[in-house]
């Protein structure tokens, strides 16, 4: 009985030794940075590293920005409380046909000189008068 529990003693031995070099092989595949997801970590670590840069860059951008953004802002509100007094100030101005009505222009008169008319006075032209000039040769 003794010599049947020291064969199943050492069966149970080498079957456990066995199933741990299986064990340590598919270890091995499992972390092996090439092929396994032990790379596959690797990889998704230098993802994750470039992916913090990558955001504390677009929070630096967004900060930037922001900040630009605030100063057109204020500048824009700025120009708006002027446009408003502008546009308040044009309110209170008369408009320009009751400041001052405009006198009717007289109408331009055309009259042509004739030199060997009578040197009669004639009453001076209402308005701008306009002579044209007769050569000799017409």
């Amino acid at each position: 009985m003794e010599l049947i529990a020291d064969i199943l003693l050492v069966a149970g031995a080498l079957g456990a030794g066995l199933y741990c070099y299986v064990l340590g092989r598919r270890l091995r595949r499992f972390n092996d940075l090439e092929n396994g997801v032990g790379g596959a970590v690797a990889v998704l670590s230098v993802q994750v590293d470039d992916l913090t840069r990558t955001l504390d860059a677009a929070q630096g951008a967004a900060g930037t920005s922001t900040e630009s953004l605030e100063k057109l802002t204020d500048r824009a509100e700025g120009v708006a409380r002027r446009l408003e007094l502008m546009v308040a100030a044009m309110h209170d101005l008369p408009d320009a046909q009751e400041v001052a009505p405009e006198a009717e222009q007289p109408e331009a008169r055309f009259a042509r000189h004739d030199p060997s008319a009578s040197a009669t006075p004639e009453s001076p032209p209402l308005g701008p008068v306009f002579r044209r000039h007769e050569t000799g040769a017409a």
